[in-house]
């Protein structure tokens, strides 16, 4: 993970309700994702793209937020018309499976940050692949729903592996952690805080939500504990203090690799290492 700011939640708003996403922008969300896709029924997805559109070009949006404005496109129709716009900061690319299709589409949205979404078995097994496709890549998550399908799994317990491939991936293509993907259950917070903390312990970042309720829990859940950042806040302290592996006096070893993961707690933390 890079020491800037990394984003940890990412809510969802439908693209056909333009109204609700100039709301999302004032939510406190780090990043607001424009769903052309599943949210939006077929017999608005014209409407929606035609409105979302319109949001992308309004001068006054932009400059009211700075709150970037992501897009799960619904095929290359979305793409082409999207693409360029001046507050679009990202695409979400729903059901990719191989990285020609990464390839495809940013041949149609050159300079676009994109963010493939991996929802099936074979997905899951082109992770790296996806995920290294190209320089536009900024991102990869799951879409859980269609995982779940695709896979049978009927609780969190069997998407342990998934996930984690999906977090070695990313870090083998230099990418920062994958977020969760949403929980679905807007008035259950604490079995969101307990799915963020398994989530957390599995090597993911941050979380997508469907509801502004869900972001200050998502964003307790991935920011370090007061206890965390004193001890990493211990650890650079010492590394300053005396070159090469350590032990502190608490009895707590200290080498390179320690040191870089109280680096990136204290980053995460807001704080200068």
């Amino acid at each position: 993970m890079s020491t800037r700011a990394v984003a940890l939640t990412w809510l969802y708003v439908p693209g056909d309700r333009p109204d609700v996403v100039r709301k999302a922008l004032g939510s406190g969300a780090h990043v607001v994702i424009v769903d052309l896709e599943d949210a939006v029924a077929p017999d608005r997805k014209e409407y929606a793209r035609a409105a979302t559109a319109e949001l992308l070009t309004d001068p006054g949006t932009a400059d009211a937020s700075a709150v970037p404005v992501h897009v799960r496109v619904h095929g290359e129709d979305d793409v082409k018309a999207l693409a360029g716009l001046p507050g679009l900061s990202g695409m979400r690319l729903p059901k990719i499976t191989h990285a020609a299709s990464v390839h495809h589409v940013a041949a149609l949205a050159p300079g676009v940050a994109l963010y493939p979404l991996l929802e099936s078995a074979m997905a899951i097994e082109h992770a790296y692949s996806i995920a290294s496709a190209h320089h536009d890549v900024r991102g990869v998550a799951l879409g859980e729903a269609d995982l779940r399908a695709d896979l049978g799994v009927r609780d969190d317990a069997g998407l342990d592996w998934p996930r984690s491939r999906l977090v070695v991936a990313a870090r083998a293509a230099g990418l920062d952690p994958p977020a969760m993907s949403v929980f679905t259950d807007v008035k259950d917070l604490s079995g969101l805080r307990s799915s963020c903390a398994h989530g957390r312990g599995l090597g993911l970042l941050g979380r997508a939500a469907i509801h502004p309720r869900q972001l200050p829990v998502i964003e307790r859940a991935f920011r370090p504990t007061s206890r965390e950042v004193e001890a990493a806040e211990q650890i650079v302290e010492a590394s300053r203090a005396q070159a090469g592996a350590m032990a502190l006096p608490d009895g707590r070893f200290v080498d390179a690799a320690v040191v870089a993961t109280a680096q990136r707690t204290l980053a995460l933390a807001g704080r200068v290492a």
